[in-house]
């Protein structure tokens, strides 16, 4: 089954750049954003407007992102030559938000906030399901992670839910869900995962890209 099969949406042609919604990728806390940039669960209208800039990166860059992204993915090591081509153009993409996509044939394959670290897209992380630390939310809280919402601690510490303790805080980690085969989401922890356990409430993890958000429609951007 695809993964919006899965998780019962609707499966709908993808875009590139024309207007769709994409989730604002904000790591609020971590990056100590203004009040009046922070958004909460929402979505914003995204098209071609919001891209700031769009350039094909020196090979010096291009060499600091490969290897940023094997140092925080080793298990993408033996498919990374494949994944990002050294002879092969490579587009970093800055959108409003502080938000950057790393495009390779004009499919977007990473993104991150600033300069944090490098995040695989959700298509990226169902080819290859291992490359992250996973964290585990309820059936409860499946449609609140698919509206966009921040993953709160009890949704991660009830019977359905499953902690990796070797996450720390401020990781990517693949957000899985009970009884689902694929991740439903890409976040950003907030605090560790025994921190999470111990504390049990508030956001445990920010949501930064899940299931149907603008990225995940965004096959391309040509």
């Amino acid at each position: 089954r695809s993964p919006k099969s899965e998780f019962g949406l609707a499966t709908t042609q993808g875009n590139s750049t024309g207007e769709i919604e994409l989730k604002s990728l904000i790591v609020r806390h971590h990056f100590h954003l203004p009040r009046t940039n922070r958004v909460t669960g929402s979505q914003q209208r995204f098209s071609s407007d919001e891209v700031s800039a769009q350039n094909q990166v020196k090979a010096s860059v291009q060499r600091k992102i490969r290897q940023s992204i094997a140092e925080e993915y080793p298990g993408l090591e033996p498919v990374l030559d494949d994944l990002l081509p050294k002879k092969s153009p490579l587009i970093v993409v800055k959108c409003q938000n502080h938000l950057n996509l790393v495009l390779v044939n004009n499919v977007p394959l990473f993104f991150n906030i600033r300069d944090g670290p490098y995040m695989p897209t959700l298509r990226l992380l169902h080819q290859y399901p291992n490359i992250m630390k996973k964290l585990q939310v309820d059936r409860g809280a499946i449609k609140f992670v698919l509206s966009g919402a921040n993953i709160m601690c009890p949704g991660l510490t009830s019977p359905g839910g499953a902690l990796d303790e070797e996450v720390q805080a401020e990781s990517p980690v693949a957000i899985m869900a009970e009884g689902k085969q694929h991740a439903l989401a890409i976040g950003f922890t907030k605090m560790s995962a025994k921190d999470i356990k111990t504390i049990n409430k508030g956001i445990g993890v920010d949501n930064m890209h899940y299931l149907n958000d603008g990225l995940w429609k965004m096959e391309r951007f040509d």
